[in-house]
């Protein structure tokens, strides 16, 4: 007898895999006639929900390896809750690891899941398409998240370039003529391409200072800009926790957010919206990113032939007290 899959009830349905799966699931974000045409669908095809996770499972160990570059701060745990959201609506467990930034690291930390895991997040913006490549268990469903697509595995991206240029812009709406960015580390994937972005949006003109999205970057930029760049009025922070840090920083140096100098960061950390003054940010859905790479995990999983495809997440512009002017 042949296997009912989500693929089919999508197909029946007219929607994507992921639409059906969040239908399926009850998420909020799908419409009302969408999920009664996928219901109906599964009804007709006599399909369970839930499959999925008895897919990934089939008598194995019926978990998830998440491989994260960190596990602490707001970023990563955001991820991890909407993770642990999709896994634990689907009766799966979680086993997380740190890979500590390094590729050695990252290698040792995905060698370790073999063997206990029936499917793999992986999160490296720090690492190589061709070592990512090098390092992934054949075989093994895998989502990679936050890194260059390598053809072989589905990815889920964001746009850190559109992201960065609309930081930019905003400062300029806000007046902002001598503008200054907070880099993330050199090499990690989403640090680069946030300095990219700013460098275009600047046409090169803009002020770039090294950073590794820790606070203590966002403290040391603030003290480079009060000793070196007091003609700065505007700042983009790679990351809001270096926006946050440099930005009371910068008041302690008698550069006040907005008026003196305009501040926005990027990520949208739950944390940003209650720090005085509000930081503006170029924001994400963190615990959507997670769930959407269950989702599209389950997906890999009923149907591991298909082409491996990039799904982009867009971020949007936040603003609060941090660069609104008059």
């Amino acid at each position: 007898m042949t296997t009912i899959t989500i693929r089919d009830v999508a197909r029946r349905a007219a929607v994507s895999v992921a639409s059906a799966s969040r239908a399926l699931n009850n998420h909020s974000n799908v419409t009302p006639a969408t999920r009664e045409r996928v219901l109906a669908a599964a009804r007709a095809l006599d399909y369970v929900p839930h499959l999925g996770a008895r897919s990934l499972s089939r008598g194995r160990s019926n978990t998830i390896g998440v491989v994260l570059p960190d596990l602490f701060g707001e970023f990563f745990s955001e991820i991890i809750r909407g993770i642990d959201y999709a896994a634990h609506q689907r009766g799966l467990q979680l086993l997380l690891t740190n890979m500590h930034g390094s590729p050695q690291d990252t290698e040792a930390a995905i060698r370790a899941m073999r063997g206990r895991v029936d499917g793999l997040l992986v999160m490296s913006p720090q690492v190589d398409v061709d070592f990512l490549g090098r390092s992934l268990p054949k075989g093994l469903p895998t989502i990679v998240m936050n890194a260059a697509a390598d053809g072989v595995h589905p990815t889920i991206a964001i746009d850190n370039l559109a992201g960065a240029r609309d930081a930019v812009a905003h400062l300029a709406a806000q007046g902002c003529r001598h503008i200054a960015h907070v880099a993330g580390p050199r090499g990690n994937a989403d640090a680069d391409a946030r300095r990219a972005g700013f460098e275009e949006a600047t046409a090169g003109a803009g002020i770039v200072i090294g950073g590794d999205f820790t606070e203590a970057a966002g403290i040391a930029a603030a003290r480079a800009i009060l000793a070196d760049h007091r003609d700065v009025d505007g700042v983009f922070a790679a990351n809001d926790m270096m926006a946050v840090a440099c930005m009371a920083t910068l008041a302690e140096g008698g550069m006040r957010a907005p008026d003196q100098v305009a501040i926005i960061g990027f990520d949208g950390v739950p944390i940003a919206q209650y720090v005085t003054p509000a930081l503006s940010t170029m924001a994400l859905n963190l615990a959507e990113l997670g769930e959407r790479a269950v989702e599209r995990l389950i997906a890999a999983t009923e149907s591991p032939d298909a082409a491996p495809s990039t799904e982009m997440m867009v971020p949007h512009l936040i603003v609060r007290a941090s660069s609104r002017r008059a």
